[in-house]
């Protein structure tokens, strides 16, 4: 991208640094999303989203046991406190992944079974739910940077020129980080349609 038009403004520069930074956020916050999404291979990042409630405190799993993924088909969770195991097994069971989890008193056998079609089909309609929750949030972020702009113009701390030139690296900002998150849900589609 060329020289930043908002950069080179005193008044814009501290907005085009947090438009950007709330942006990256939101590529990154989707990137995690897709890590947790079962794609017919065992992955420690498929439990990233579920949650175990730790003394009142709302935990990931990887927080409170060692993870691993020792076969293709195969997810291990050996809980550091063996006290959490019932619990972890119980946010297993409750969380909309599907998971059995299978327990001998010490470790968690996770089994990750192969996908069908028509579960392929939902995982990818999720990916397009996520992504499209994504787009939104980013999205968001222009739009309360354009406000800041407007407001600016109306209070004269800069020209009409200034705010149209950083309203529109603002909105070429916006459709790159889109593009990226699409990009990344495109190859998850791949990924999760091959057989």
């Amino acid at each position: 991208m060329a020289v930043s038009t908002m950069a080179g403004i005193p008044a814009l520069k501290e907005l085009n640094s947090d438009l950007k930074r709330r942006m990256e956020q939101a590529v990154a916050g989707f990137q995690a999303n897709l890590g947790s999404i079962r794609t017919g291979r065992a992955s420690v990042h498929m439990l990233d989203q579920v949650k175990v409630d730790y003394y009142g405190t709302p935990s990931p799993i990887s927080q409170l046991a060692q993870v691993s993924a020792p076969e293709a088909q195969l997810i291990l969770i050996a809980p550091w406190d063996p006290t959490v195991l019932k619990d972890i097994e119980k946010a297993l069971r409750t969380s909309d992944f599907g998971f059995n989890p299978q327990s001998d008193g010490k470790v968690l056998r996770v089994p990750i079974p192969p996908m069908t079609e028509e579960r392929r089909r939902d995982v990818v309609k999720h990916v397009n739910r996520i992504l499209e929750e994504h787009r939104t949030a980013i999205r968001n972020v222009r739009r309360d940077g354009n406000d800041v702009l407007k407001k600016f113009a109306k209070e004269k701390q800069i020209s009409a020129d200034e705010e149209k030139r950083s309203l529109e690296e603002i909105q070429k900002m916006t459709d790159e980080e889109i593009r990226r998150i699409e990009e990344l849900a495109r190859k998850k589609e791949i990924e999760v349609m091959q057989v």
